[in-house]
C-alpha cells in the first residue's frame, strides 16, 4: 500500500481496480492478504460520496475480473456464495461504524449481565439518600479541598449507617456487630449549597479492657487466615489493634472542622461514652462537635432517650440513621459552620480523568502496606491480623510527575467455600466491596506474596480482572523474603507466573517490598503505562498493516467443505479495554486458535501491554436479491465505458474533498 496516496497495489488486478483513496482515522479498511491463493477481496469506491460505500469483489483465479458482464450477471443473480467469482458486496462504512460500536456496547452490557455483584446483605430501603448531585459549582471541587466532617463514637452505635446516610448509596459496610469499620473511610456529600466530605472511623475502645474483651468487642479472632503465625504475635496484634483504630479516628478528627460525636440512644449513656466526650472536651473544644443520638425512630421516645446525655455538656439531637429521622436538622447544624468553598471558574470544562487503581489479593499478601507505602502516612492499619480491612479504602494520590490517582486497598479476597464456612457475613460484605472496586477501577494491582504460591484463588481473581476489561499489574510483594536471589531470579520467577496466570500473560510483572518501601514508585509508573496503553486507539494505517501481514503469514484455515473465513473489513469500536470489531463473511470458520492468534498478532505489532483487548467477529450480512437488482439497474443504464469513467471520477472527487 503506497503510504502517499493510499492506492491498493495489486499486481494482477491494478489495470482495473487502481482507485486511489485516502485514509483516516475515523473511517475502517478491508483487510486482506496480498496472495493470490487467498482469492483476496479487493476494493473500490462507489458513486456515492454520502454516505461512503465500499464494493468488496471476489478476484478469479487469475487475479482479476475479465468481465464487466460476468460481474453484472452475478449481482443480478444475487450470487453471494463466499467461494463463488465475480461477485460484489455493496457495505455503508457509516453504517458499519455504528454497527462496531452498536457490538461493543452490546457485547459489555452483556458481560456486566454476566458478572453481577449482588449485594445480599443491603437492602434498598436502607441504602441512604439516593439524591441528585447539585447544579452548583462545588461538584467539580476536588476532594482534598472540599470541608470535612469526622463521626466519631465507641463501636455499634450506627456510625457507618449515618455514613451511609449522608453520603447516599452503601458505601460503608453496615452488620449488627461491632468493629466492622476499622480504617478511615471517606464520601462526599452535600445539603443545599455545601459540600463536604464526610469520614467514618472506627469504634474507638479508651477504657482499659482485657483482650478478651477486645477481640469481643472488635470481632477479632486468632485463627482463621493466621496459620503459621507464632501464638504471641497474634496476641500482640490482637492488643495493638484499638490503638491503631483510635488512631485512624483521630487523625479523621484532626483534618475535619466539624465533630459529629455519636451514641446509642436505645443503650443509654455508657462508660466508653464518658470517655469519648471527655477526650473530645480535653482536645477539640475549637471545633464545633454536634452530640447526636442515634436510634431514636420515635419522635415521643427520643426526648426521653436524649436526657441522660445532657450531662455531656453539648446539647443532644435525636436522630435514626435508619429512617433518616432528625438527619436534616443534623445537616443543618454541620453546615452553619461550613465555609462555602467556590468551584472552579469553568464549571463546563472538562476535567481531567483521574484513574483509579484498585489493590487486590488473597489476605496478608501486603496490600494495606503498599497503600501506606506510596502515600507516606498510616492511611490504613497494617496487621498480621487475617480480614483487617473490610471496606474498600479510597486514597488520592499524585506521582512524581504530578499525575493524580485514586487508590483503593481492598480486603483479602478468601475462596467463596472459605467464606461461607466461616459463616461470616461481614467478610463476604468485605469481598463484594473488594469486586465493587475492581469494577470501579481502570487499574487493577494484583498482589501476591513472594514465598507464597500462586492459588486457585489467585488465578480465579485474574480471570475476573480479564473479565471486567481492567488494565493490571502484577506485584510480586515481599521480594526480600527470596533468598540467594541473583540476575536470573527474577527471570525464573516471571516464567512461573506467567505459566501459572495464562489469563494475565500480558500483564507487566513489578517486584517490591512494601514494609521496606523498596520499588514501590515502580507500581505507579507500571500502572500510568498501562492506563496510557489502556486508552490507546490504533490509527487506521497501523491496524490495517498489522491486520494484513498477520493474515499474510497465515490465513485463515480452510473447513471440510472447502470454505474459508474472510476479513472483509476491521475497526477499533471502543477503548479502555481497546476493542475491535472484525466484519468476516462468516464468524463460525474462524477457530478459537485464530482468533488467539490474531490477538497475539496485535499485541505483538502494536503494543497493548498490560491490558486486554477484545475482538469481536461479526458475520456479514448478505444483501439482499432485490437489492442487488436495484444496485445492477443503477449501473446498467451506463455504457462499460461510461461506468467505468464514472466510477474513477467520483473516487477522484472523494479524496480530494
Amino acid at each position: 500500500m503506497s503510504a502517499a496516496t493510499g492506492e491498493l497495489l495489486y499486481p494482477n488486478t491494478l489495470s482495473l481496480h487502481k482507485l486511489p483513496f485516502s485514509f483516516s482515522p475515523c473511517s475502517c479498511i478491508s483487510l486482506f492478504s496480498p496472495f493470490r491463493s487467498l482469492s483476496p477481496p479487493i476494493l473500490s469506491l462507489s458513486l456515492h460520496r454520502k454516505p461512503p460505500i465500499l464494493h468488496l469483489f471476489s478476484s478469479r483465479q487469475n487475479g482479476a475480473v475479465e468481465d464487466d458482464d460476468e460481474l453484472e450477471e452475478d449481482v443480478v443473480n444475487g450470487d453471494d456464495d463466499d467461494e463463488s467469482d465475480g461477485h460484489a458486496y455493496a457495505i455503508d462504512l457509516d453504517a458499519l461504524e455504528q454497527e462496531a460500536r452498536h457490538a461493543a456496547r452490546e457485547y459489555s452490557t452483556s458481560l456486566s449481565r454476566e458478572l453481577i455483584i449482588d449485594d445480599e446483605a443491603d437492602d434498598p430501603k436502607d441504602s441512604g439518600r439516593k439524591q441528585k448531585r447539585p447544579k452548583s459549582t462545588s461538584a467539580n471541587i476536588p476532594d482534598h479541598l472540599l470541608p470535612r466532617v469526622a463521626i466519631v463514637g465507641r463501636p455499634n452505635v450506627g456510625k457507618s449507617a449515618l455514613f451511609n446516610r449522608l453520603v447516599g448509596g452503601n458505601r460503608a459496610i453496615v452488620v449488627d456487630e461491632p468493629g466492622v469499620t476499622r480504617d478511615r473511610l471517606y464520601g462526599r456529600s452535600f445539603w443545599g449549597d455545601y459540600e463536604f466530605m464526610v469520614v467514618d472511623t472506627g469504634g474507638v475502645l479508651n477504657v482499659s479492657k482485657s483482650q478478651a474483651n477486645v477481640m469481643e468487642d472488635l470481632a477479632i479472632t486468632t485463627t482463621i487466615g493466621m496459620d503459621g503465625i507464632p501464638l504471641a504475635s497474634r496476641e500482640a496484634a490482637v492488643a495493638r489493634m484499638p490503638s491503631m483504630i483510635e488512631r485512624q479516628a483521630t487523625a479523621a478528627v484532626e483534618e475535619s472542622s466539624v465533630i459529629i460525636f455519636l451514641v446509642d440512644g436505645q443503650a443509654g449513656l455508657t462508660a466508653a461514652d464518658v470517655e469519648i466526650a471527655d477526650w473530645l472536651r480535653k482536645n477539640y473544644m475549637n471545633k464545633f462537635i454536634i452530640l447526636a443520638v442515634n436510634k431514636c425512630e420515635s419522635p415521643r421516645k427520643g426526648i426521653l432517650q436524649v436526657s441522660e446525655f445532657w450531662s455531656f455538656g453539648f446539647s443532644p439531637l435525636p436522630i435514626s440513621a435508619l429512617s433518616g429521622t432528625g438527619t436534616g436538622e443534623l445537616l443543618d447544624l454541620v453546615c452553619s459552620e461550613l465555609k462555602k468553598v467556590e468551584g472552579i471558574e469553568n464549571p463546563n470544562e472538562e476535567v481531567d480523568h483521574v484513574p483509579a487503581i484498585a489493590i487486590v489479593g488473597r489476605p496478608n499478601v501486603g496490600k494495606s502496606s503498599i497503600l501506606n507505602a506510596l502515600v507516606g502516612e498510616d492511611r490504613t492499619i497494617v496487621s498480621p491480623i487475617s480480614g483487617t480491612t473490610r471496606d474498600a479504602i479510597d486514597s488520592e494520590f499524585t506521582g512524581p510527575d504530578g499525575q493524580k490517582f485514586r487508590l483503593i486497598d481492598t480486603a483479602g479476597i478468601r475462596r467463596r467455600a472459605a467464606i461461607a464456612s466461616s459463616g461470616s457475613t461481614t467478610e463476604a460484605l468485605s469481598v463484594n466491596r473488594a469486586f465493587r472496586a475492581i469494577r470501579r477501577s481502570d487499574v487493577v494491582a494484583l498482589v501476591i506474596e513472594a514465598l507464597s504460591c500462586i492459588t486457585e484463588q489467585d488465578c480465579r481473581i485474574a480471570e475476573r480482572i480479564e473479565k471486567e476489561g481492567k488494565g493490571c499489574l502484577i506485584v510480586v510483594n515481599k521480594w526480600d523474603t527470596i533468598p540467594n536471589k541473583n540476575q536470573q531470579t527474577a527471570t525464573y520467577y516471571e516464567q512461573d507466573v506467567r505459566e501459572k496466570l495464562r489469563s494475565l500473560d500480558w500483564a507487566p510483572v513489578v517486584y517490591s517490598t512494601a514494609i521496606a518501601g523498596d520499588s514501590v514508585d515502580k507500581i505507579i509508573d507500571a500502572a500510568g503505562t498501562v492506563e496510557k496503553e489502556r486508552s490507546r486507539r490504533l490509527s487506521t494505517a497501523t491496524l490495517n498493516q498489522v491486520v494484513q501481514e498477520a493474515l499474510a503469514f497465515k490465513s485463515p484455515p480452510r473447513t471440510r467443505g472447502g470454505k474459508r473465513g474472510r476479513i472483509y473489513y476491521c475497526t477499533q469500536a471502543a477503548i479502555r479495554p481497546p476493542t475491535f470489531v472484525f466484519f468476516v463473511n462468516d464468524a463460525k470458520l474462524f477457530s478459537e486458535t485464530y482468533r488467539r492468534y490474531m490477538e497475539k498478532q496485535l499485541r505483538k505489532d502494536a503494543g497493548f501491554s498490560g491490558t486486554p483487548i477484545r475482538l469481536l467477529w461479526r458475520s456479514r450480512r448478505k444483501m439482499e436479491k432485490n437489492e442487488g437488482r436495484a444496485a445492477y439497474r443503477a449501473q446498467a443504464s451506463l455504457a462499460p465505458r461510461d461506468r467505468k469513467l464514472a466510477l474513477t471520477t467520483a473516487a477522484a472527487a472523494a479524496t480530494t474533498t
